[in-house]
C-alpha cells in the first residue's frame, strides 16, 4: 500500500464531510501553507486544499496562520527601516484611476513611511498599481533589500508580489485554472512583510473585514483599518459614507466617515495613468483624488484626533503638496 504524503492529512481535516470535517487551526495552516511555500505539494493537493478553504470561508486562523507562513518564508534585512504604515494592492482598478496612488504619495511626503504590495495581471481589463507608478517613474522594487532602501530613502517603496515569495503568484493564478477565487487573495492583504505599525487594507465584499481584524489581531498586530474599497483597492468612495472596522492600539473599533462629495464620479476610460501625474502637479483637478483616503491613515496612524481633524489635515497636505513625487 502507497505511503500516505504528508500533506494528505490536511486535505483530510478540510474535505471529510459535513460532519466529520472542519477548519484548520493556525498552527495547522501555517505547516500546510509552508509545505506549499516550499513546493512539497502536489498539483492536485494544493488545488484541493485550495477549493476546500474558499468553499467554507476562511477563518480569521486560518488567514493568520497562512499570513505568518508567507512572512516567515521572507527574510528582512538586518537595516530595514520602520515601516509606519503596510499597504496591500492586489486588486487593480477598472473603473477609476488608482488614485490612492497619490494618497500614498502624499503621506510619504508628509512623514508616513508606507510599503505598498502587490500583484499584476491576474484579472484582464484591470490597471494594476505597479505598472502605474512605473509610468509616474517609480521604479517597484525588485527585491525586499531594495524596497527596504527605498523606504529609507523616500518613504516608499512598491514590492511586487513575487519579490515576497516566487510562488506566490502562481497561487493566484490558479483562479483562471479552478474557476474559484483563491484564499490567498484574502490572505495576502494580511501578511504585512514589514511589520509595519499600522495596516491599512480594502475588501471587496463587507462581510470579510471582521475575518481580517481577527486575523490581524491573532498575528499581534495592534492597529489596522479595513473598509469596502473602490474596486477592492485601499481607496474610499467620497460620494458615499465609509464604514471603517479595524484595531486601535489591540482594541476592537468601528467608525463610520461622512460622504464628502454629491454624486459618482465619471468612469475614467481609457484607464491613462498619465492623468495621475496631471492631477499630482495641477494640470488636472478632481476633487475625489482629493478625497480618498489620506484622511482614514492620519486617523489610524493617531496624526489626528478626530474625523475632523484628519480631514482638515488630509486637505492641507494636497493644497500644499511638491511639484514632483517624493
Amino acid at each position: 500500500m502507497a505511503q500516505e504524503h504528508p500533506f494528505a492529512p490536511f486535505v483530510r481535516i478540510l474535505g471529510k464531510g459535513p460532519n466529520l470535517s472542519r477548519s484548520l487551526t493556525l498552527g495547522e495552516v501555517r505547516r500546510a501553507a509552508a509545505m506549499i511555500l516550499e513546493g512539497e505539494v502536489e498539483p492536485v493537493q494544493l488545488g484541493a486544499f485550495l477549493c476546500l478553504m474558499r468553499v467554507k470561508t476562511e477563518t480569521p486562523d486560518e488567514v493568520a496562520g497562512f499570513a505568518l507562513a508567507i512572512r516567515d518564508a521572507i527574510t528582512l534585512p538586518d537595516t530595514a527601516p520602520a515601516v509606519d504604515l503596510d499597504w496591500p494592492s492586489y486588486a487593480g482598478k477598472s473603473r477609476q484611476l488608482p488614485l490612492f496612488l497619490l494618497s500614498a504619495l502624499l503621506l510619504a511626503e508628509n512623514g508616513v513611511s508606507v510599503l505598498m504590495h502587490g500583484a499584476s495581471g491576474h484579472t484582464a481589463g484591470r490597471l494594476y498599481s505597479g505598472e502605474a507608478l512605473s509610468h509616474l517613474g517609480i521604479a517597484p522594487a525588485q527585491t525586499v533589500d531594495e524596497a527596504a532602501r527605498q523606504i529609507a530613502t523616500r518613504r516608499f517603496a512598491f514590492l511586487p508580489m513575487e519579490a515576497l515569495h516566487p510562488r506566490l503568484p502562481e497561487i493566484l493564478g490558479l483562479k483562471a485554472l479552478l474557476g474559484l477565487r483563491s484564499p490567498l487573495h484574502t490572505v495576502i492583504r494580511n501578511v504585512n512583510p514589514f511589520q509595519a505599525k499600522a495596516s491599512l487594507l480594502s475588501v471587496f465584499h463587507p462581510n470579510y473585514r471582521p475575518v481580517h481584524c481577527a486575523a490581524a489581531a491573532l498575528m499581534g498586530q495592534t492597529d489596522l483599518a479595513c473598509f469596502k474599497g473602490e474596486g477592492g483597492e485601499v481607496e474610499r468612495r467620497p460620494e458615499k459614507p465609509c464604514l471603517v472596522e479595524g484595531l486601535s492600539a489591540g482594541a476592537p473599533f468601528t467608525e463610520e466617515w461622512p460622504a464628502l462629495l454629491a454624486g459618482a464620479p465619471a468612469r475614467d476610460a481609457p484607464l491613462d495613468p498619465e492623468h495621475l501625474a496631471a492631477l499630482w502637479d495641477g494640470r488636472e483637478q478632481d476633487d475625489y483624488a482629493r478625497t480618498t483616503v489620506v484622511a482614514i491613515a492620519l486617523r489610524l496612524l493617531g496624526r489626528a484626533a478626530g474625523m475632523d481633524e484628519a480631514l482638515a489635515m488630509a486637505g492641507a497636505f494636497w493644497d500644499n503638496r511638491a511639484a514632483a513625487f517624493p
